[in-house]
């Protein structure tokens, strides 16, 4: 399920450290040609969607990333399928493309309820779109529909559109945007990576979902209680599935609507995980945080291989 052996992991038989000896030094070997060959950023042709320095533990809790970032508002009336936001936005392309998220706000909310974490992920090397919905009041299937219809102007039609790599996409969500995110999962599985908060949904069981997916519950929701929403939620998504559940600790329904640590370090990993498919960000995934002054409970599984 994890996709390279854990420090604290020891080979069981003499066969596998072998393996794992000649596997590490095929590729200190590989390392060292292509530094050789192409200087400090040949990492990035062992994968070339990796952006960005490694990450520490200071990097994904950081309140800015390494990248420069712009942003350009979207008009509700140049669009159709959801109601214009804002996109944030690596200033520099001499990285080439990125992958790109959608954030959805909650029931009666506007777009500026989720705005800290438009530059909070744009530095760290995303294209965000932080949208307001048709009205306030949809529903989390409404809220998935707009969130696929954002994702499909932001690639199609907007001003970035160069800037983004189509088939690397992600969405974010809060409360009924966080259900939305669930529902926009369900319906577009090419998706890499979701991200619901505080999440609310009268549909409660999510077995067609097959992108990761991270479940951010509040233990003090009186809501969305993570007892009748994301606990469930989390618990129906497939086992096959890479999934996480982390309930914040001393923390309310609206925790997601303001800057918050651990709410952005671990969608930083995640997203990097899964949308630029950076196994550097594993180390915060896995082995699974432990309970803490912020984390209430973490349950999930290792990213798996790929």
């Amino acid at each position: 399920m994890y996709s390279h052996p854990h420090p604290h992991t020891a080979p069981r038989t003499p066969r596998a450290t072998r393996r794992r000896l000649a596997g590490a030094a095929a590729a200190v070997t590989a390392v060292v040609g292509l530094t050789t060959l192409t200087g400090p950023g040949a990492h990035a042709a062992d994968n070339p969607y990796e952006r960005g320095p490694a990450p520490t533990t200071s990097s994904i809790e950081a309140l800015r990333g390494p990248y420069a970032v712009s942003e350009t508002s979207v008009s509700s009336l140049g669009v159709t399928g959801f109601g214009g936001g804002t996109i944030y936005y690596p200033t520099s392309t001499a990285d080439g493309t990125f992958g790109a998220v959608a954030v959805a706000p909650g029931f009666t909310a506007y777009q500026s309820s989720m705005a800290w974490l438009g530059p909070r992920l744009a530095s760290q090397g995303f294209v965000v779109f932080t949208i307001d919905t048709n009205t306030t009041l949809d529903q989390p299937d409404s809220r998935g529909e707009q969130l696929l219809a954002a994702l499909d102007y932001l690639t199609q039609r907007s001003s970035v559109r160069s800037r983004i790599d189509s088939s690397r996409l992600g969405v974010m969500g809060h409360s009924m945007g966080g259900g939305g995110t669930l529902e926009a999962a369900k319906s577009r599985p090419s998706l890499q990576a979701a991200i619901p908060l505080t999440p609310w949904n009268l549909d409660k069981s999510w077995p067609e979902v097959t992108t990761p997916t991270l479940i951010v519950g509040a233990d003090g929701d009186t809501v969305a209680p993570v007892a009748s929403h994301a606990e469930p939620f989390y618990s129906t998504l497939p086992s096959s599935t890479d999934r996480a559940y982390l309930e914040l600790n001393s923390a309310t329904h609206f925790s997601p609507n303001s800057s918050n640590t651990t709410i952005a370090k671990y969608s930083v990993s995640w997203l990097k995980r899964f949308i630029d498919n950076d196994t550097r960000y594993e180390q915060f995934l896995c082995p699974l945080p432990r309970a803490s002054l912020t984390i209430e409970e973490y349950r999930g599984n290792c990213p798996h291989n790929g």
